[in-house]
């Protein structure tokens, strides 16, 4: 049984060398990015048992993907290669403050050839959470139901369902149609990761208790609200807790730091700590990932998360 199973689609990322806007950047480092997949690369640093559902170009960037996979300790036997569609890219731009913006080319997807009549159905019924992001359904018109369809597998099957609503408006046709389909979601999640942002996208509200409020009816045991460098708001068991933030330093790349919070809360519920902790460690790992350049770079080990925090003795496995 994996601790986590997500579903998504791979880039390779190119970083720009130096700051400031891209027309002006001429130098770029390759790196592997992807919102799913950094949170499956999150986990598995913690030393989560992490297993990933995608298709990559059969390409030297595809296999260039899958070998860092490998390293990283992930499962790839569900991952497939298409033939005729090119690996996933993105180029990013980064500002002096840390601001930036991502170009996207990925579109049509390897992903595409990715069907809810041949998903590996136990493979996600026999995960305790399958994790799930609005980007891989903004990627495609089928992918929303494709989604859906896995989701309700694998929460018959016993899984908890964990959604990152994860907004890129770029990859939507209209904020409309993100909306609509976004919401579809909600009353299928156990665990809710949505920045105040996004909830005010999908939500119209950005008040946290509000938001509760909106949601009490879809049956989500875990919604959090993060709030960036405000640290962020847990409800669990109509209960309201604070994540108090933690001190980042200096400020180089913002970009993960959602997919680093998400793989600390998920490790702190799979590991049963409790909820002030589980949203410490996922402050904490947030916080670390913006310290670094890249799309996971900045996602520590479980080791460096018990050294920042020196609860090593209630955060082991």
């Amino acid at each position: 049984m994996h601790d986590i199973v997500t579903i998504g689609d791979a880039m390779i990322t190119f970083n720009p060398v130096n700051k400031g806007p891209m027309r002006f950047v001429h130098q770029f480092e390759r790196r592997v990015g992807g919102a799913e997949l950094n949170v499956a690369i999150g986990c598995a640093r913690l030393g989560l048992n992490v297993g990933w559902i995608s298709c990559l170009g059969n390409d030297e960037f595809g296999k260039h993907i899958l070998h860092f996979i490998k390293g990283e300790g992930i499962d790839t036997s569900q991952i497939q290669f298409a033939e005729n569609i090119p690996t996933s890219l993105n180029f990013k731009e980064i500002m002096e403050d840390g601001s930036g913006r991502t170009f996207y080319y990925r579109k049509p997807s390897p992903t595409s050839l990715l069907t809810a009549e041949t998903l590996p159905y136990d493979y996600l019924g026999a995960a305790k959470v399958f994790h799930i992001s609005g980007v891989f359904a903004a990627l495609d018109s089928k992918n929303v139901d494709l989604l859906l369809h896995a989701t309700l597998e694998a929460k018959k099957q016993g899984a908890l369902i964990s959604f990152d609503p994860n907004i890129r408006l770029k990859l939507w046709a209209s904020k409309d149609e993100m909306k609509m389909q976004l919401l579809k979601f909600l009353p299928l999640t156990d665990i809710l990761l949505i920045g105040e942002e996004e909830a005010d996208l999908l939500l119209h509200e950005k008040n946290p208790d509000r938001i509760f409020q909106l949601l009490s009816n879809e049956n989500i045991s875990w919604i959090v609200i993060k709030q960036a460098e405000r640290g962020c708001v847990c409800y669990w068991n109509g209960k309201k807790y604070i994540g108090n933030p933690e001190n980042p330093g200096t400020v180089v790349d913002t970009v993960g730091a959602g997919d680093g919070f998400a793989s600390g809360f998920l490790y702190g519920i799979i590991n049963k700590l409790s909820i002030d902790e589980t949203l410490r460690v996922a402050n904490s790992i947030g916080a670390m990932v913006v310290s670094v350049s890249g799309d996971n770079e900045g996602l520590p080990l479980l080791e460096d998360v018990q050294a920042r925090l020196g609860i090593a003795e209630r955060i082991e496995r």
